[in-house]
Order: structure tokens, then sequence, then C-alpha cells
């Protein structure tokens, strides 16, 4: 019986590795491209209109989010409501710390992240990288302290709605991959999508 139980969790172990450890070149190259054109798309508008600002639109929390969006975007915290209310929470405290303690580095640091983290759980949209917008909003260069609350527009809204756009683009083009994974996102924006989905399905049928 404990040969059988030993056999039994080997090969299920053995599953487990190799659905873990195998690489899908399709999905791999999908999330190249979503990451390419999101961050690209960001960069270029850095760089041809914001030139004078010191990379002010394309700050660092938004490499992080991509990793949930375009290589994660079955995770809870990849899905819209995470992604832009988690950002727009953390940025508001980042940004309201700093207002309340400007000098104390070693206070309003933790101070901001730890309360985005809380405020995050309780609003229910937990994002990682928005602990790392409060952390940018009481650390960044002064250009990003100067903007005061504007910081939760711009960069903060504006760039995490370009990488958004782009995820439902590159996440629906082919039937692989599905973004948003909660139906009521998805029927919110059928307009957006689905036209998406037609243009997949024609693709396929040509290939």
């Amino acid at each position: 019986m404990d040969k059988k139980r030993i056999k039994r969790a080997y090969r299920i172990s053995k599953l487990v590795v190799y659905k873990e450890t195998l690489v899908d070149y399709r999905e791999k190259l999908w999330t190249f491209i979503g990451y390419f054109i999101g961050i690209g798309s960001v960069a270029f508008i850095q760089n041809n209109y914001f030139t004078n600002y010191d990379n002010l639109f394309l700050i660092g929390s938004f490499g992080a989010t991509s990793v949930l969006i375009y290589g994660v975007i079955q995770s809870p915290l990849a899905q819209p409501r995470n992604l832009i209310g988690g950002h727009v929470v953390s940025a508001i405290i980042g940004v309201s710390v700093y207002q309340i303690l400007p000098d104390i580095l070693w206070i309003n640091a933790p101070l901001a992240v730890s309360l985005s983290i809380v405020a995050m759980q309780y609003t229910k949209t937990l994002h990682p990288p928005g602990g790392a917008s409060a952390l940018i909003a009481v650390t960044g260069s002064e250009k990003i302290i100067d903007l005061g609350y504007l910081y939760v527009l711009f960069p903060v809204l504006s760039g995490v709605l370009i990488l958004f756009f782009v995820a439902l683009i590159i996440n629906n083009i082919t039937s692989r991959r599905k973004y948003p994974n909660d139906g009521r996102f998805s029927y919110h924006l059928k307009w957006f999508i689905q036209p998406i989905r037609k243009v997949s399905k024609k693709l396929e049928k040509i290939n």
C-alpha cells in the first residue's frame, strides 16, 4: 500500500514538474509582444513629448505591472480592478504621506508602502507594483515630488491606462489567451474585445 502511494505521489510530482517547466513558445511570444508594445508606447510618449521631464512618464512600477498583465494574465492581481485601482490608491497614499511628512525619509517611505498595501487590501485592489508607485511618490525626483496630487493622474493613471488597453488588444488577439478573466469586465468591455476576437478568428482560419 505504501509503495502504491509512493508511486502515485511520484507520478503526480513528475506531472507537476513537467507542466511547470513546459515552454509554450507561442505564449512567451505574446508575452514579449505585449510587454514590448506596452512599455514601448509609454517610452515613445516620454521620448517624443516629455523629453524635458527626466523620464517622468516612465516610472519603474510599470515594469512590474507589465510582468503581470502580459505574462501572468490569469492572476487575480493582474485584473483591471487591481491594475488601475491598485496604482491609483497607492499613488494617492504616497502623495498624501509626503505632504504630511516631507523630510523624514526613514518614516515616510515605509509608511507610504505599508499604508498603500492596507488600502489596496481594504479596497480589494491588491496589485504589488502599486506599492512601488507609492514609494516613488515619496522618493522620486524633484519633478515628481513637485507634481503633488497630479502625480496620481500623470504619470500613474495615464500610463496604467495605456498599458491596460495594450493588454486588452494583445491578450485577446489569440483564442489561447483571454483578458480580463472576470466576466463582468469582459461584458462591459465587449465593444472593445469582440472586434479583436473576430479578427483573431479570421487570422486563425487563414493560418
